[in-house]
């Protein structure tokens, strides 16, 4: 009994160091979380290399246009590490009706400025007008991959998308990045959060989803999320489920051209 005194203050003291830690560590994530969600050092490359601009005034988006002169239009918005430029050739011969367009996001590829979601959200409806002002009175389709599928979505809320396909989409980003780190409060400190069940509250048109039986970056129970919260606000919703796919390995599977050629076109 004449010990116990002696313990309280160790185990206060330890309890306030491990508290200490908790908390660095979450200002930690939260001064670098930009840092962990965007990865577009290993996709940069030379402008030279690209042939199609988007001018923002303070930065200039850069990538590729594809099967020109077609009356329809496709947009691809890619993940958070993909190196865009190797869609080129899949998606020209997937789709040989449609104009597609695959701009490489703020700080990625060529494109100057650094990524976050507001300038990412406001680049890709400057896409989006400036391909419907090239094809005008034309219908454009979009094409959203992994982090691609919440500025898709965005795009869908804000503008009259034709169709729209989601590749291992999620509920929110911070919802996932939740899922990833449980043990700590993430969705709150999470900025670039990426809404995808609010944002297509305000879309009608088809949707397909295209999901990987084994995505290990995007848990599926996020996926679930959105497909339950369209099911009962959006008509057209086609879900397609590729067994024994991963999230990296998809295109690889060719039930996934057959979904998104019969979907788009």
């Amino acid at each position: 009994m004449a010990r116990t005194p002696r313990l309280l203050p160790s185990l206060a003291a330890l309890a306030g160091v491990a508290a200490a830690g908790y908390l660095s560590i979450c200002g930690w994530l939260y001064v670098k979380q930009r840092e962990l969600m965007y990865f577009p050092q290993n996709t940069r490359l030379r402008a030279h290399t690209t042939d199609y601009t988007v001018d923002r005034g303070d930065i200039v988006l850069r990538g590729w246009r594809l099967n020109a002169g077609r009356d329809k239009a496709l947009i691809y918005f890619g993940g958070n590490a993909e190196r865009i430029e190797n869609m080129r050739e899949t998606l020209a011969r997937w789709f040989p009706d449609r104009t597609v367009y695959l701009l490489s996001y703020r700080g990625f590829g060529a494109s100057d400025g650094r990524p976050e979601e507001a300038a990412l959200f406001a680049d890709a409806l400057a896409t989006f007008d400036q391909v419907s002002r090239e094809h005008p009175k034309q219908p454009i389709a979009v094409i959203g991959r992994s982090l691609g599928s919440g500025v898709a979505s965005y795009v869908a809320s804000r503008r009259p998308v034709e169709r729209l396909a989601l590749v291992t989409p999620f509920d929110s980003l911070s919802e996932t990045a939740q899922a990833h780190y449980r043990w700590l409060p993430t969705r709150w400190l999470v900025r670039d959060r990426y809404e995808s069940v609010k944002h297509l509250r305000n879309y009608f048109g088809p949707i397909l989803i295209v999901r990987a039986s084994h995505d290990d970056v995007i848990p599926p129970p996020n996926t679930q999320r959105l497909i339950y919260s369209l099911q009962t606000r959006t008509q057209g919703l086609e879900v397609v489920q590729l067994n024994g796919a991963d999230h990296h390995n998809i295109g690889q599977y060719p039930e996934y051209a057959e979904a998104l050629q019969g979907f788009i076109d």
